[in-house]
C-alpha cells in the first residue's frame, strides 16, 4: 500500500475525493496531505442536492492533528458546482473533513474543545500553536450550535445573579434553571433590560415567559422591575444569601464607623460580630456581651442581624417577617444557595478566559461550563470521514 492510500484509509478519505501527494519537512515540523477528486467527478449542490461537475477550483488548507511532535495540515482544492436546476447558481461544495468556513479540520475542532474544558482558552492555544481568537470562534460555532438545540418549554423556577467579567467592569447577568440547575442564559449588562432578554431567548427555545412562576433573585431594584415587567405570572423571592450578606455589610459599616469613635471598647470586636452566637469563642462572647452593656449601634445591628437570619428557620409564613419577598421563600423554598453552589464553576470561566476581552467569549465558557449543553463532537470512532 503507498502512503497516499495509507493516510486516505487513516483520514477516512473516500471518493470522489483522494489523497494525492505527501510532503514532509523535517526542519519546519510539517506534514503537508495534498487532497483532490477524480476527474470528472460530480458534487452534490449545496442548494438542492443535485449531482453537477466542478464548475472551477479554489485550494484551501485545514489545519489537522498533529502527526505525532508535527502539525499536520489538509491542503484541498475545493470545487464549485454550477447546479442544473435555476436558482442555485454556482456554489462552493462542502468537505466532509471540515465545517464551512473553518480553517480546522473536525478532529482538531474535537481536540480544542476537549482542551478547553481543562485548561484556560490561552494556554490550550499556546500547546496547539494557535492564536486564541481562533479558539475562541470554534468554542462560540459549538456553544451556540448546542443550545440552538436545546429547549427550554420545561422553565417554571429561576435564578437570576449578576457576576463582573474583569474586576469590577463588563458586567454580565446570568439566569438559570432552578429545577434542573443548568445555565438557561447569558447576556451583557445587569439593568432590568437583560431581564426581557431572557424573556425573548426563553421564547426562541419554546418556553414561555407566562409559564414562570417563581424566580430568586437578590434586592436589585432592577432585577425587580425587570421580573414584574416580563414575568407577570412570577412569585419573587428574594434570595436568602444576598440579604444576610447586605445586613453584614451594613453591620461591617456601622462598626467601622463606631471604631473609629471608641477604638478603645471596639478593639478586637471585628470577627465578633462575624460570627453568630454558637460559633463565638468564650472571649468573643465576653466582648459582645460587654458592647451590648455600652448600648452600642453596632451591638443593636448586629441583634437586628440575627433577628433577620430567625426568619429563615421559622417553621411557617405566618412565624415569619412581614416582607412579601422573604415570605416567598417560605412557599418557593427558593434560594440562590445554588448558584452561589456553583459560583467556583463561573469563577473558573473567568480564568479559562483569561486575556479575552469579549463578554460573549465568558458567556460562552459558562455555557460550556454549567450549560449542561449536548455538544456533539466527532470522534476518531466515528464512522464518518473527517
Amino acid at each position: 500500500m503507498n502512503p497516499e492510500s495509507l493516510f486516505a484509509m487513516a483520514l477516512g478519505i473516500t471518493p470522489p475525493w483522494e489523497v494525492e501527494g505527501i510532503e514532509f519537512s523535517k526542519e519546519n515540523k510539517r506534514l503537508d496531505i495534498k487532497v483532490g477528486f477524480t476527474r470528472g467527478a460530480t458534487f452534490a449542490c449545496p442548494v438542492c442536492g443535485a449531482a453537477a461537475p466542478a464548475y472551477d477550483t479554489k485550494e484551501k488548507t485545514w489545519r489537522h492533528l498533529n502527526f505525532f511532535q508535527y502539525e499536520a495540515y489538509l491542503t484541498a482544492r475545493v470545487p464549485r458546482v454550477k447546479c442544473p436546476n435555476a436558482g442555485c447558481g454556482v456554489k462552493r461544495v462542502s468537505v466532509p473533513w471540515s465545517r464551512p468556513d473553518s480553517g480546522f479540520t473536525l478532529l482538531f475542532e474535537a481536540l480544542v474543545m476537549t482542551l478547553v474544558r481543562e485548561m484556560p482558552v490561552k494556554v490550550a492555544a499556546a500547546l496547539l500553536g494557535e492564536h486564541d481568537t481562533r479558539i475562541w470562534r470554534v468554542i462560540d460555532h459549538y456553544v451556540q450550535s448546542a443550545r440552538a438545540q436545546v429547549d427550554h418549554s420545561g422553565v417554571r423556577r429561576v435564578g437570576m445573579d449578576e457576576t463582573s467579567a474583569r474586576r469590577g467592569q463588563d458586567y454580565v447577568t446570568l439566569f438559570f434553571d432552578m429545577d434542573q440547575r443548568r445555565l438557561l442564559f447569558g447576556t451583557e449588562g445587569k439593568d432590568h433590560k437583560t431581564v426581557k432578554a431572557f424573556t425573548e431567548d426563553l421564547k426562541a427555545h419554546n418556553g414561555s415567559a407566562e409559564n414562570v412562576t417563581a424566580a430568586s433573585l437578590d434586592m436589585s431594584k432592577a432585577f425587580i422591575k425587570g421580573v414584574r415587567d416580563t414575568l407577570p405570572n412570577a412569585e419573587i423571592t428574594f434570595d436568602q444569601f444576598h440579604l444576610i450578606q447586605h445586613m453584614n455589610d451594613a453591620l461591617s459599616k456601622v462598626r467601622a464607623e463606631e471604631a473609629k469613635l471608641f477604638p478603645e471598647q471596639m478593639r478586637g470586636s471585628r470577627y465578633a460580630f462575624l460570627k453568630n452566637p454558637e460559633n463565638l469563642t468564650e472571649k468573643q462572647d465576653e466582648t459582645l456581651t460587654r458592647l451590648c452593656n455600652y448600648r452600642l449601634k453596632t451591638a443593636r445591628a448586629y441583634l437586628l442581624k440575627l433577628a433577620l437570619q430567625d426568619v429563615y428557620f421559622a417553621p411557617t409564613r405566618e412565624d415569619g417577617d412581614h416582607w412579601n419577598g422573604i415570605l416567598a421563600w417560605f412557599d418557593s423554598k427558593l434560594s440562590n444557595g445554588f448558584i452561589e453552589a456553583i459560583n467556583g464553576l463561573i469563577q473558573s470561566a473567568k480564568r479559562r478566559a483569561i486575556g479575552s476581552r469579549s463578554t460573549k467569549n465568558l458567556i460562552n465558557m459558562a455555557y460550556l461550563i454549567a450549560g449542561k449543553l449536548d455538544i456533539r463532537l466527532p470522534t476518531l470512532d466515528s464512522d464518518d470521514p473527517i
